[in-house]
């Protein structure tokens, strides 16, 4: 493959650290390996980021390639992949990974109790990073933050009885809702009926609190449908993310959302959660010295980009004229005459033998369209959240662009995969390899269920093999039925599956000549790689000419039809389901309509009554489609309206992370040094922290300007000895605020201060541990320390506090290094539990830090970001 010169020019827009828009199928994969290779020779590590596991792998194994010919190792992060594993392949020069399991390895690194458990390459993890589908990472996955969560005790019977107090409460009576935002609040009329169903008096008692769990409820209720955002196998309730249709197993929503779902659906209640690490991907971002993106859709977002991450937008041009025709858009009154529409224009299609692709916006659309097709007896393709059909995602969109080929898709701009016209003559490949030899290689049954009465296949011309492929299919089908039975071998579906593909990948990395060599010359250990890699390269050199025949035909018939069944909440979204029609200077067309019933105007409270007046004046069939540019040009606006809605959601999120990010970069910088940092390392800090924790006693009770005998003493006596224990209580059993008085009011100038030990007169003198280079120069430090505190105004009697500070805290860290050496306990076991407890203590305080920040930005979002630093500040006091 060679780069084209518009692909160069993407190449050094990347490596300019900016973001490359470059329309489908121009080739970005490739695009990539410029500016990776050219940045990962510093040795200092690149990492290029794509949407999800599927596409990491491919553009790994095929790009791969060209890297490690030149000399570079190359990684891959995967889901399920070990620790072990993870660090080796961060450990390369270029790692192809997804964008949540970077933002969750990161997050996890930081929660992790030993340096042995860090998986990135620290201390320097980010250099320079390529984000593939950038504005799909960015900006609209930009909307929920990346959270790990630990379990809480809450009581899990709960949601239950919440769940049966939300069907009795009225929508409009007992609780309002607000679409947009997700948000309930109950009226006076609904409090009083819950507080009634539940026997308690108060809601939001604080010891029998009711009310979160009540409005979980009905969140669950109004706002969180079934096979829409979620689907139920297996008695769980899985999330299915709205951008890409697929469903996440391993995610799970927070703060109780999940729990009143699976009550809502009578399911087992797992364990309810609290975030312990959060992220946003814009917060993730940002710790790259140096960020590139590339993407077919960015121009439109040009201004968030630039302003939230200075990354300016290029438009590349394409290698061919795009002559795509996007067809005016069609409004309808009603949902029933839209979907009737789209049905109707599927079939004329399908009768003429165009390729059809339909982008739906849920499972549920999606399975009421296929309805649809089925009643007027048109064979398709569906490709949703369902197992059924997610599992054959790669076929369906191999297939997709094929004479006859009708495929309904959900959230298509998140699948990033091209349609090619005639079909993808690699996949189709592949899959003819598979159908032939896994009822060899495996007993099992692959897991997901074949929709007969769906699949567009039996519509599709047979792809006639010649017969060299015919007869190495059969030789590789013989020596596979001979591993299988005679040596008693069996494998399951997916290893059967992953042996054929290294197969494959044999074939692209090794010539045709050496192949039959390699086949003829370990012929009696039974070649099944060198075999099955020749009969794909032969039925691949079949599927090309078919394919390519079929395309011919595919193009004159028009080329691939695209048809939108709803307005997305952004132009860029829809934008990037036109895109998959006419790539690469193909033909091709697109069509979207939409009626006034959809999701997005019932959900943003729009005023549609003004379009069904209009359309009732035009026709008085409401099932009519309008094309006219007045109600068109309304419509657009509308949801130019929800994409500023959703910039002013990203854009307060953003603002209200900024804070906790410079609080994070701190406790997270301070984790790692603790973590990775040596033993004598942990002592100062534990020796900085009983000094911290001396100085605010003593700062808290003091006056530089007044005399000691107007200071609070014995709260500085009192509070010293309930810190040190047992430690100091026999030391400081006969020390009382007169003689601590008396001691510190010798220093009244006549009496000159004794700096070689610290001790004042009169009071105990402690333990002699300060022997040595390293701890009289660790002394020395800290007096230099509270000397230049600038915490404390000028005084008269500032330096006499100073030299209390100090003597207080060398009296606090002698006493715990003296119980440590009588314990006898090893010097190495001590500094590791003085690591743990650290580490311990820091987590506690930044996960109820978070946990705070979370409850006041939803409840005040205002307010959260001003208050979030003052928290932040008690809690960094409370763990000094």
């Amino acid at each position: 493959m060679r780069h084209f010169d518009v692909q160069i020019i993407g190449g050094a827009v990347l490596h300019d650290g900016s973001i490359a828009e470059m329309k489908t199928g121009e080739g970005k994969t490739l695009v990539s390996t410029l500016a990776a290779y050219l940045n990962a020779l510093t040795g200092e590590g690149v990492h290029v980021v794509t949407v999800n596991d599927y596409l990491a792998r491919r553009d790994a194994e095929w790009m791969g390639q060209v890297h490690r010919f030149l000399g570079l190792s190359v990684g891959l992060i995967q889901k399920g992949m070990s620790a072990d594993k993870r660090r080796l392949n961060y450990g390369c020069d270029i790692t192809y990974t997804n964008n949540s399991e970077l933002g969750f390895d990161y997050l996890r690194d930081n929660l992790a109790v030993s340096s042995g458990e860090l998986v990135m390459k620290w201390p320097n993890p980010f250099h320079f990073a390529i984000v593939d589908e950038v504005d799909s990472v960015l900006i609209d996955e930009g909307r929920n933050p990346l959270l790990i969560s630990g379990q809480a005790t809450e009581d899990a019977a709960r949601y239950p009885v919440a769940a049966k107090v939300a069907e009795l409460l009225v929508r409009g009576v007992h609780y309002n809702v607000e679409l947009k935002d997700n948000s309930v609040e109950l009226t006076e009329e609904g409090i009083a009926l819950a507080e009634m169903a539940l026997e308690t008096n108060d809601l939001w008692d604080e010891n029998d609190p009711w009310a979160r769990f009540v409005i979980n409820a009905l969140k669950a209720k109004e706002f969180y449908r079934r096979d829409v955002q979620y689907i139920v196998r297996n008695g769980k309730a899985l999330i299915i993310n709205e951008l890409t249709g697929r469903v996440e197993e391993k995610r799970r929503w927070s703060d109780g959302i999940h729990q009143a779902v699976e009550a809502k659906e009578g399911l087992k209640i797992e364990a309810d959660s609290v975030v312990v690490a959060q992220i946003t991907y814009q917060s993730l971002f940002k710790l790259y010295p140096k960020l590139s993106g590339m993407t077919g859709t960015a121009k439109t977002e040009e201004k968030e980009f630039l302003k939230m991450f200075r990354l300016p937008v290029v438009e590349v041009p394409t290698n061919l004229p795009n002559i795509r025709k996007d067809l005016p858009i069609q409004a309808f009154a009603t949902a029933r005459g839209k979907w009737d529409h789209v049905s109707q224009e599927v079939e004329y299609m399908f009768r003429l033998g165009r390729p059809v692709l339909v982008g739906t916006t849920s499972v549920e659309n999606s399975e009421h369209l296929s309805n649809l097709l089925k009643k007027r007896n048109i064979p398709h393709n569906l490709l949703n959240a369902r197992p059924k059909y997610a599992a054959r995602e790669a076929e369906i969109v191999a297939q997709a662009g094929r004479k006859h080929a009708i495929t309904i898709s959900t959230n298509m701009a998140g699948r990033g995969t091209d349609i090619i016209l005639g079909g993808n003559p690699k996949m189709l490949a592949k899959e003819i390899i598979e159908e032939k030899l896994l009822p060899f290689l495996s007993r099992e049954t692959p897991a997901f269920e074949f929709d007969s009465e769906v699949t567009s296949v039996k519509a599709m011309s047979t792809i006639k093999i010649g017969s060299l492929s015919t007869a190495l299919l059969e030789k590789a089908a013989l020596i596979a039925k001979y591993v299988g039975k005679s040596e008693g071998k069996s494998w399951t579906y997916e290893q059967a599956k992953s042996m054929i593909s290294e197969s494959v990948q044999l074939s692209e990395s090794v010539n045709l000549m050496e192949l039959r060599k390699l086949a003829e010359e370990e012929s009696e250990m039974y070649p099944f790689g060198p075999t099955v890699a020749l009969a794909y390269q032969s039925v691949l050199n079949d599927c090309k000419v078919h394919c390519l025949n079929e395309g011919v035909e595919v193009k004159k018939l028009g080329g691939l039809h695209v048809i939108g069944t709803s307005l997305h909440d952004s132009r860029r979204i829809d934008n990037q389901l036109r895109g998959r029609a006419g790539r690469q200077g193909d033909p091709g067309s697109t069509r979207f309509m939409i009626s006034l019933q959809d999701e997005i105007f019932r959900k943003f409270n729009f005023d549609t009554e003004w379009a069904v007046r209009f359309i009732s004046r035009i026709t008085n069939d409401e099932d009519i489609p309008i094309e006219g540019d007045t109600i068109v040009k309304q419509l657009l606006a509308l949801q130019m309206n929800v994409e500023k809605y959703f910039f002013n959601m990203r854009k307060s999120l953003v603002e209200f992370d900024e804070v906790l990010e410079v609080q994070r970069k701190h406790v997270y910088d301070l984790r790692q040094l603790i973590l990775t940092g040596g033993a004598e390392s942990c002592s100062q800090h534990t020796f900085q922290y009983m000094q911290a924790v001396i100085d605010e006693t003593v700062l808290a009770n003091v006056d530089p300007h007044k005399h000691p005998s107007s200071w609070n003493l014995q709260k500085i006596l009192k509070d010293f000895i309930r810190l040190g224990g047992k430690l100091l209580k026999n030391s400081f059993a006969e020390v009382t605020e007169t003689v601590l008085l008396r001691s510190l009011s010798k220093f009244d100038g006549s009496h000159p201060l004794d700096f070689t030990d610290f001790l004042p007169p009169d009071l105990p003198r402690p333990p002699n541990v300060f022997r040595g280079i390293r701890r009289k120069m660790t002394s020395l430090m800290r007096w230099l320390t509270i000397c230049a505190d600038d915490s404390i105004t000028d005084g008269r009697y500032r330096l006499i506090i100073n030299f209390l500070r100090k003597y207080l805290g060398d009296f606090l860290i002698a006493s715990y290094l003296h119980a440590i050496e009588e314990s006898g306990f090893d010097d190495t076991y001590v500094k590791e539990i003085e690591r743990a407890v650290l580490i311990k203590t820091l987590d506690s305080f930044w996960r109820d830090h978070l946990i705070n920040m979370n409850r006041l930005s939803s409840a005040v979002p205002t307010l959260a970001v001003f208050i979030s630093a003052i928290s932040f500040t008690c809690h960094w006091t409370q763990l000094m």
